[in-house]
């Protein structure tokens, strides 16, 4: 008895854990609660006496009713409260050109936020692949009070993202307040506004465009939500844009039913249409429209790289923010492909699905559709958004930004060889499978001689390829054609991410949880990068009043170092970069 007892607890609370984890309704909880009692009841009176199969089928019965529990009381889908507690307190109604909206004053009275605001009508049925249209006008005032739904995307048992939390992030907090998952629906062409409470008026905007290789990602997350620097006296805007299949699929016949003859990039489009909001709809916050920061992280970053270029967004931004990723490469490692290869992707979607038309494709239903995220999720040269490559309008002189503040971290690629990661065994056969006819050079460079060593090598040419050297391409052209362009290198451990990829989105927009795995180097290195980006995001310069001497860069070798210390530091890749000119056929000229 003692043993059933002590199995039984256990086995309990691991079932309380997965209800918990997988943010089950209440009524989980209660139902686990009932059927315990009920199968310990029946075990010291029924079972206990009889043979050992018995005991076991009680066991198997015991789990298997808690499994139905499981799938009975699965957390509904809802929109995300954007107010804390369980009452909203609501701002004063501020007049927008499609009808007016109030907010939801947070963090402590300090911040407005208006959430869930429309900047285009929802992508669906006949304008699904077609370019984002105004919203419709509408009467009352709308409460932007919860978050819109995250635009079409794959999920993942809820589970799978708690434990996520706890491994890759070290934190979780228990409550009921959150047994729900996050709306996901094609409708999520929405903007978020955060603005310092009260009376405000030309204040810098931050528009931000979030991450998540486009194809996963919300504009709500909290370490790059507009909290903090809202806090600080800015103006920040997230939006929601078209992912996967549904922003970033092209076809022929799709580019012909177009007016301006555009595929492959309705993301890129919804991210410009925003851009058009904020210059429209922004001063009525405060915010001022001819001063406007555009930011992203990842594939957010790649974004914003791509639209430095594009013709359709030029006015629309003054300045950039580009955190980890750039299109700016002869050939960009990720989130970008020729026009070829994307309406021949296009056509072997089209065959998958036994369609001849888009207007057949639109009869899919978007839960089928969604899994092909992994297969359309690449910005494309269209003629309309983009013209060329972000490179060929470098070199000639082309560019829409005034300034820009970019770099990447020591440790981009830890979460992507998390599995996959290299030995000694198979070290030199990943670096010749992928460098080929350079592998030799790269050998050289870096030539492992233990499997810790294999390991470490490789993570630094994984990071350095789909991660630094697109930036240090960036970093030249921009050099190349007088723009201003100051480059970090960000190398902060901490108990979180630390300076694995996204790691310094934290310090970056003010959102440095107060609690023991952050300690007061981190708390001054967050002062510092805040002051930097509210001084780079008011005059194009991040330099300021007691902050470290951060160098324009004139050459590309010097960059600065934002870690335990902060100051000009040298590239330590520029080795390898010059093996990646070569392979890649950079012209310095």
């Amino acid at each position: 008895m003692i043993a059933f007892g002590i199995f039984g607890s256990l086995l309990f609370l691991l079932m309380l854990a997965v209800l918990e984890l997988n943010k089950n309704t209440v009524w989980g909880f209660a139902l686990l609660v009932l059927v315990t009692v009920a199968f310990a009841i029946l075990f010291v009176k029924v079972l206990h006496g009889n043979k050992w199969y018995w005991k076991l089928l009680g066991w198997l019965g015991w789990i298997g009713v808690f499994c139905g529990i499981l799938f009975l009381t699965w957390p509904p889908m809802r929109r995300v409260p954007a107010y804390e507690g369980k009452t909203p307190v609501y701002t004063e109604t501020v007049s927008l050109e499609k009808g007016d909206v109030r907010g939801v004053v947070i963090d402590g009275g300090r911040v407005e936020l208006y959430a869930g605001i429309p900047y285009a009508k929802p992508p669906v049925g006949d304008l699904r692949w077609r370019e984002p249209q105004d919203p419709e006008p509408w009467e009352g005032v709308l409460d932007a009070d919860h978050f819109a739904p995250m635009c079409m995307q794959p999920t993942e048992m809820p589970l799978i993202g708690s434990l996520k939390q706890i491994i890759g992030y070290h934190e979780y907090r228990i409550t009921l307040s959150d047994n729900y998952t996050p709306a996901v629906s094609e409708d999520g062409l929405y903007v978020n506004v955060w603005k310092p409470a009260g009376k405000a008026e030309k204040l810098p905007v931050l528009v931000y465009i979030h991450g998540g290789t486009l194809q996963t990602g919300q504009p709500w997350y909290g370490d790059y939500a507009g909290t903090g620097l809202a806090r600080e006296g800015m103006i920040v805007v997230n939006m929601g844009y078209r992912l996967g299949v549904f922003g970033y699929l092209a076809s022929k016949d799709l580019q012909d039913e177009s007016a301006n003859g555009t595929t492959g990039n309705y993301g890129m489009l919804d991210q410009i249409k925003a851009l058009e909001w904020v210059r429209d709809n922004v001063a009525a916050f405060g915010g001022d429209p001819d001063n406007v920061t555009l930011a992203g992280e990842s594939a957010g970053a790649a974004a914003v790289s791509a639209l430095c270029t594009s013709p359709l967004s030029k006015g629309l931004f003054q300045r950039v923010l580009i955190e980890s990723s750039t299109v700016a490469s002869v050939e960009p490692p990720h989130s970008f492909r020729s026009y070829e290869d994307a309406i021949e992707s296009g056509k072997e979607l089209y065959a998958r699905y036994g369609v001849g038309t888009a207007d057949e494709l639109r009869g899919v239903d978007a839960k089928k559709l969604v899994n092909e995220a992994y297969t359309q999720h690449f910005m494309t040269v269209d003629g309309y958004a983009l013209t060329e490559t972000p490179y060929e309008s470098y070199r000639k002189g082309v560019h829409n930004e005034q300034a820009i503040l970019h770099g990447y971290n020591s440790e981009e690629s830890g979460p992507f060889l998390i599995v996959g990661n290299a030995n000694l065994k198979n070290y030199a056969d990943k670096v010749r499978a992928y460098f080929g006819e350079y592998a030799g050079d790269v050998l050289k460079l870096y030539n492992p001689t233990t499997d810790a060593e294999a390991k470490d090598c490789w993570a630094q040419i994984y990071g350095a390829v789909f991660f630094n050297y697109p930036h240090y391409c960036l970093n030249r052209l921009a050099v190349q054609n007088g723009i201003p362009v100051y480059e970090y290198y960000f190398s902060r451990h901490n108990g979180r991410l630390g300076a694995w990829h996204s790691g310094e989105e934290i310090y970056f927009y003010n959102n440095l949880p107060h609690d023991s795995r952050f300690d007061e180097v981190d708390y001054r290195l967050g002062d510092t990068i805040t002051a930097y980006v509210r001084n780079f995001m008011r005059t194009g310069d991040p330099n300021g009043e007691g902050l470290p001497v951060w160098e324009i860069s004139t050459d590309s070798d010097r960059i600065m170092g934002l870690g335990d210390t902060v100051g000009m530091t040298d590239e330590k890749y520029l080795a390898f970069y010059a093996i990646m000119d070569r392979m890649t056929g950079w012209d310095a000229n």
